[in-house]
Formats: C-alpha cells, structure tokens, sequence
C-alpha cells in the first residue's frame, strides 16, 4: 500500500497582505504531478486544507479544481479530515455522494470514528479518519466527563477504535494535533523554536493554552502509521511511524529552513513502513535578507537570487534612512516586511561611562557611550573626526 501523506494546505491564506493563492495552485499542480509519477492507493490530507472557516470563492475553486483531476484523471482515492482551521460542517457537505467517486472527508466528529478501507495485493488497509474537535464537544459526544484536555479526548478517541480493531490488521489512523513523545516537558517555546520536543512556526494558530493541547505519542503505537496535520515542519514524532508532513508552502518567515514536500509511506504485508520525503519547489520561496540598505539594493547582491521571492529585511544601518522599504520594493517587488536590527538592548540601561566618569576624557565617555548603544567600536576614521569635532567645541569655548 502507497499514500501520499499531506496536510495543512491552508488554501486562501493571506501572509503579511499578500495572497498566496496563485502559489498554492503552482505548488498543487506539482503534487499532481508526484500523484501521477507515483501511482498512490491514495492521497491523505491531515486537516486544514482551507485557512478559514468560509473561504474565499476562488479558494473553494482551486480546492474543486485539484480534487477533481485526482479524483476523475487519476483515480487516486482521497482521505481528508478537518482540521482546526476548517469548518467541520462545510467540509462534510455531501460526503456521502463523494465517497462513491473516492473522497471520503470526516469533517464533523462522530463517536464512531470513520473508517475506510482500502485494498491492494495484500489484502485490506484500513484508515481511520479523525478530525479535529475541541475538547469539550468530545466530553459532551462521549458522555464523559473526565476529558478535560486534547490529550484525554485522544485517549478515549483511540480506546473505542481500538476496541474493535484486530492486531493483526494493517492500520493507518489520520489526526489533526499537537502529538509528541515529551508531554511532560515544558511546555513554552525555546530559543530554537521548539516546543515538547517539535519545531514549531508562527504560521500555527493555538489549539489552547498551558499544554493542554499536547498529546501523548504513546496512543498511536498500535498503528502500522498515522498521518498527522497542524504542525508545519515535515517531522517525525519519536520514529517514522508517526509523522508530520508539514504545510506545502512557508507561510511564515519563522519557516525558512523548512524543506516543504510531501511524505510518500509504502506499508508492506507485514505492516512495516518504509518513508520518502518528496520536496516541492516553489513559486517564490521565502528568505530573510540581511545586511546594509545600499549593499542589499546592489545588483551584486540582488542577482545571486531571485528577486521575485518574498522577502523580509533586516537592515543594519546605523545613519537615519529615508524610505528604506521603497528602495527595497523597487527591488524586491514582493518584500513583505523590514526592521532595524537593534543592538541597543540591554539588560542594564546604563552604560560603563556612569563609572569613573570623572577621570575619563570626552572622547572616551563618548567612545563607551557608542558601544553601548551600537554594540560596535568606533572606528579609527571615526575616532579621528569625533577627535577633531570635540577639539573645535572646545575652542570654541575657551
């Protein structure tokens, strides 16, 4: 069995003003072309295939349009839930006549999971569908008063597949969340950007707060694989048989690193898998840019890459400018954004001139005080004119 595993395609995002959906027809016409290269027994999508509850027209479009050449040219199965992004009831809207053409969406949570079974020359595979839903509308559906986070929603979500799931099957479970293996780690986001373990991006919006949406890996060991949405980073969770595929496009510049694809899983009679990362390649990529406005506007520089991508600026000027992110756009017609780097933070405002003050000369005192505001020396040909400056004033004075 072979599944293209994707997820959150947020189709109808908007990023800093701009709309991305022209790029999220190139980036799907590329995965039209794996899905024809690769000849899946079907294609999963882990949640958020709209960014909004009620997309824009020419979204809904584009998500018609896509489906339709999968489903009709390439008879390729598609597997879709909702994710926290979707309107569950939207999404469900005739899913019962699709399921004959092979679509099968779980929008809207039911106590019984949605099952699908696919077969090849093996026999059956069997994925269950689970969209996303808040916890308190579980408790309320189970009757259970004791699911109070995602995780125990989860739990009981799994226990009642479980319970009618053989061992022996082949099994792929498809979830929209926030699953990882360090639970009980802090919960906060360090400094290189992960939380419980997971690389996370600012283009994820919250499911809760306090660590109340982390859910424990462990419920998922008994599947051959699960398809996991809402992170945006490719990853794998504890091993390859829990996966993030990640979005298809950067829709932050927090994701710049990332290597957006989609995840081909092959599972074979035994129910062992094997993964393969296909990498797409984009429209426009997103980069930072970094350094002086004249150095950055400079041919030398602008050339080397490809000037049409969005981009987001971090100037290091230290004189005034004026109308920095003009110059850029005349350049970078897509720039989405820009800010001086600033040096000037400390812990403590003061600067090391306030100490000995007395003893030291003004070109000293003037020296620190540029240091601590700039982070850098003073330069020997600045030195020399701040010299001649003070030696003037003080002519002027006497």
């Amino acid at each position: 069995m072979k599944i293209i595993h994707t997820g959150d395609w947020h189709i109808g995002k908007i990023v800093n003003e701009f709309s991305m959906i022209e790029d999220q027809r190139y980036i799907l016409e590329q995965l039209l072309n794996i899905i024809k290269e690769e000849r899946p027994n079907a294609l999963v999508i882990a949640g958020d295939l709209y960014d909004r509850s009620i997309p824009p027209v020419e979204a809904i479009e584009l998500l018609d349009e896509i489906f339709s050449k999968i489903l009709l040219e390439y008879n390729t199965p598609i597997l879709a839930i909702a994710g926290n992004h979707d309107s569950a009831e939207r999404l469900s809207f005739g899913s019962r006549i699709f399921t004959s053409n092979g679509l099968h969406i779980a929008g809207v949570f039911d106590k019984d999971t949605k099952k699908v079974v696919l077969e090849d020359e093996y026999g059956q595979v069997c994925f269950y569908l689970v969209p996303y839903e808040d916890p308190k509308s579980v408790r309320h559906i189970y009757e259970d008063d004791e699911i109070v986070c995602h995780d125990d929603a989860m739990k009981k979500i799994v226990e009642k597949i479980n319970a009618s799931r053989s061992d022996a099957e082949r099994s792929i479970l498809v979830a929209h969340g926030y699953v990882t293996f360090m639970k009980e780690a802090e919960v906060e986001i360090d400094q290189e950007g992960t939380r419980a373990g997971l690389d996370i991006s600012d283009s994820e919006r919250p499911l809760s707060i306090g660590g109340t949406d982390l859910i424990s890996g462990k419920h998922f060991e008994g599947f051959s694989y699960t398809a996991l949405g809402h992170l945006h980073g490719p990853q794998k969770v504890g091993s390859d048989r829990i996966r993030y595929s990640g979005s298809l496009l950067k829709y932050s510049f927090s994701e710049t690193k990332h290597r957006k694809g989609v995840t081909i899983v092959e599972i074979d009679k035994a129910g062992e898998m094997s993964v393969n990362h296909r990498e797409l390649t984009p429209r426009r990529d997103m980069r930072l840019i970094k350094g002086p406005l004249a150095e950055l506007i400079s041919k030398e520089v602008y050339s080397k890459e490809n000037v049409e991508d969005y981009i987001y600026a971090i100037l290091t000027d230290e004189e005034e400018l004026i109308d920095p992110i003009s110059k850029l756009r005349a350049v970078y017609p897509n720039i989405m954004g820009l800010h001086r780097e600033d040096k000037a933070v400390r812990e403590n405002v003061k600067t090391s001139a306030s100490i000995g003050y007395k003893d030291k000369s003004k070109l000293e005192l003037f020296e620190e005080f540029y240091n601590s505001i700039s982070g850098k020396d003073l330069t020997e040909e600045k030195l020399g004119l701040l010299k001649n400056v003070i030696e003037d004033v003080e002519k002027n004075f006497r």
